[in-house]
């Protein structure tokens, strides 16, 4: 998210782009949600001592993010927000992605599951360009989808 964010300012700074940037959402298991957390009691950082989360979603399962106060500042500056998503419907996303001919990976299934949840709530709208980013294959979890 970090190099995402960064990546938008240097894109101005040569002039490819202008000075609008997309809002950015981070997505989480619920049994691993730092940035969560940290997003939605309004803190500056996330909590090093947050306990050890497990989740089907390895990528996801970052207990102690590195650059916690960046990526909240990031998530701040784009007026975006932070999710926790429960396993059982990263699970439904996965499967509904592979109907579809995408066979993610669990951290891809998080995300499609926090854009409808987005959409639900009102937070986002239909008529916008959405992207989301699926870091991986499902391939590398074919026991949890067996």
């Amino acid at each position: 998210m970090i190099g995402m964010w960064k990546a938008f300012g240097e894109m101005e700074e040569l002039g490819w782009i202008g000075h609008e940037r997309p809002r950015m959402f981070s997505v989480q298991s619920e049994a691993c949600a730092p940035v969560v957390n940290a997003f939605t009691s309004g803190a500056d950082n996330t909590d090093p001592g947050f306990p050890d989360g497990s989740t089907m979603a390895t990528g996801l399962r970052v207990p102690r993010p590195f650059a916690g106060k960046q990526i909240l500042s990031v998530l701040r500056d784009s007026k975006g927000g932070a999710m926790g998503i429960p396993e059982k419907e990263i699970v439904e996303a996965v499967r509904s992605l592979a109907k579809e001919g995408v066979f993610a990976c669990p951290e891809g299934g998080a995300t499609l599951a926090g854009y409808r949840r987005l959409l639900e709530e009102g937070s986002i709208d239909r008529s916008e360009k959405v992207l989301l980013y699926n870091t991986g294959t499902g391939l590398k979890y074919l026991t949890l989808f067996t």
